[in-house]
């Protein structure tokens, strides 16, 4: 197949594992600062994907508690596929800290109450959200936490 621009369109899904964590590029600003991207795998490529309900519950969650254990995170956003979610840390390189970052903010989602911004006025669907959803995402990805390293079969 043909190099393309999108990373992810050059990576083989039929021979990830998921759930893992893995690091997709590295992008250099003008002025030195990195942005680290990686990919959230939750589900396995072409075999199963979040229901829409949950992921967008687990995006709000994800969005607004990793920024309690990370005060450089510039974005946490779904992949269209519903199969996981690319994460953007500036100048912090430590795939340990991603790790780290993840688990406890899986931990929040996990003892959350409610969803942040699920109302008409703070969110573009409102009416589409689950917090049980989120929740069992969460935990059935904390309960595969020693794989998240292993990214290929």
């Amino acid at each position: 197949m043909p190099k393309m621009n999108v990373e992810s369109f050059n990576l083989d899904h039929t021979k990830v594992s998921a759930p893992y964590v893995r690091l997709v590029g590295v992008t250099e600003g003008e002025n030195g600062d990195k942005i680290y991207k990686y990919d959230l795998r939750i589900k396995q490529p072409n075999q199963e994907h979040m229901e829409m309900p949950a992921l967008h519950s687990l995006e709000h969650l994800m969005a607004e508690n990793s920024r309690n254990h990370h005060d450089r995170i510039v974005d946490i956003g779904p992949m269209g596929c519903q199969t996981g979610f690319y994460i953007a840390i500036l100048n912090d390189d430590s795939y340990d800290n991603v790790l780290d970052v993840i688990e406890k903010t899986l931990q929040d989602v996990l003892e959350a109450d409610e969803v942040p911004a699920c109302n008409e006025v703070q969110c573009g669907f409102a009416a589409s959200h689950s917090l049980e959803g989120a929740q069992k995402l969460a935990k059935e990805l904390l309960e595969k936490r020693d794989e998240w390293t292993e990214v290929f079969q």
